[in-house]
């Protein structure tokens, strides 16, 4: 990377393999440690092709429902989990992240991993959630889901499997993925 310099700001990006990788950025924590779980998916357009060049940001609580909210959110130490991870998808449009399996917020609400994607055509990053389906009374109740039209519901929520979860994001078109929009963002 040392070696890289800095394109003409007339070229068209955005490149994030460039500057915004770092060592461990998809690991929130080890995977080979005893509770880490797998996040993963494929990033598809509009047709349905992979998008290889999207990278993604993953914010969670830890297993407890506790968001964590101190400085040092790269640091990559074997042991701190730090609920955030950045992660960039390869050339079939595919990511993962080793993480742990977040806990709900608040009693009686739906666990999730907060999903943030950026890439080429998307002028400003898109926000989603993955919900958890195995606690179905918490999602039933979800404030979130339950605004959305019911056929749209499922778009939010990943499919476990065997390591994990799988959450596939369609960014526009047949089951475009339900966005999130925050106030003045």
């Amino acid at each position: 990377m040392a070696d890289l310099i800095a394109t003409p700001g007339q070229t068209i990006g955005p490149f994030y393999g460039y500057a915004l990788p770092y060592e461990g950025d998809n690991e929130l924590v080890p995977p080979g440690r005893a509770d880490a779980i797998r996040l993963h998916g494929q990033v598809l357009d509009g047709a349905g092709a992979p998008v290889p060049d999207a990278l993604l940001e993953l914010w969670q609580a830890d297993a407890d429902g506790n968001v964590v909210q101190q400085p040092g959110s790269l640091k990559r130490d074997g042991w701190t989990f730090t609920g955030w991870g950045r992660a960039a998808t390869d050339d079939a449009g595919h990511y993962t992240f080793s993480t742990l399996r977040p806990g709900p917020t608040e009693p009686g609400k739906a666990p999730f991993f907060l999903v943030t994607v950026f890439g080429r055509g998307v002028l400003n990053r898109l926000f989603t959630r993955a919900y958890l389906p195995e606690d179905r009374e918490a999602l039933a109740a979800d404030p979130l889901l339950t605004s959305l039209p019911a056929e749209r519901r499922d778009s939010c929520i990943a499919a476990a499997d065997a390591h994990g979860y799988r959450f596939d994001i369609r960014l526009q078109g047949e089951d475009e993925t339900v966005f999130l929009t925050y106030p003045r963002h």
